[in-house]
């Protein structure tokens, strides 16, 4: 789902015109995306489908209404990123919820965080949308310093971990360390974790009955470094687990 045209609407109100792109394919259960982001899957399920606490319903964070299924769309894989960088299990729903629908007003489209220009050029809208939601300065994207607009570290954290095709985003940085070849692309390895196009299980599992680095290198065709940062990954995914 994507806003087309040459420019944003500066008004308060825009209105999403929806076309189907690759933020809309659906990527992965909800237990495979929650392995992914490294979250407990009940706290993913809370964030996409909301939860009843008592005699009271809460609607979902990422969802604009909960979809009853147990699978995960790129863009809400991406935008689930965003939360996963201030690593609580429970955040403040009504708060996010009231934050998310006004990105999508402002800016006029389904996905906000799953779109480079809030975050990029956008930063004034999405300081007037935090504002608008009350919502809380710790869980902010954009504050100002010296009357700059500059990114929240949490903000600046998730940007960094995502990679953008013009204004969509098309990849995703699972390792927290910044300088990882890893990647989780959707249109490669079904959106697993891979380097180069190579599967990181698939160079484990090479790993696992003995193979050198360097003979795994001279298989895929990849750099002994690119092997040891795959066999890095996986190894901490694991140990996570």
């Amino acid at each position: 789902m994507y806003l087309g045209g040459t420019g944003w609407d500066t008004g308060p109100v825009a209105t999403p015109t929806r076309n189907v792109t690759i933020l809309d394919r659906e990527m992965y259960t909800e237990a495979e995306a929650a392995r992914l982001l490294r979250v407990p899957q009940s706290t993913l399920h809370y964030w996409l489908e909301g939860d009843t606490r008592g005699r009271r319903d809460y609607k979902p964070i990422i969802r604009a209404e909960p979809r009853g299924v147990r699978t995960v769309t790129w863009a809400e894989f991406v935008e689930s990123g965003w939360l996963r960088e201030y690593r609580r299990e429970r955040v403040p729903m009504l708060e996010l919820r009231r934050f998310i629908d006004e990105m999508r007003t402002r800016f006029g489209v389904p996905w906000p965080l799953a779109d480079r220009r809030p975050l990029v050029t956008g930063r004034q809208l999405v300081y007037e949308a935090q504002q608008a939601a009350g919502l809380d300065p710790d869980f902010c994207l954009v504050t100002t310093y010296d009357g700059q607009m500059l990114l929240t570290p949490p903000g600046d954290s998730f940007l960094r971990r995502v990679e953008f095709d013009g204004d969509i985003a098309s990849g995703y940085r699972p390792d927290p360390d910044p300088d990882s070849p890893v990647r989780i692309l959707p249109d490669m390895r079904f959106g697993r974790p891979s380097i180069r196009g190579i599967s990181t299980e698939v160079i484990w599992e090479h790993a696992e009955i003995g193979e050198a680095a360097d003979e795994i290198a001279q298989v895929f065709r990849i750099d002994p470094s690119d092997v040891g940062w795959a066999l890095s990954y996986e190894y901490a995914q694991r140990s996570a687990a």
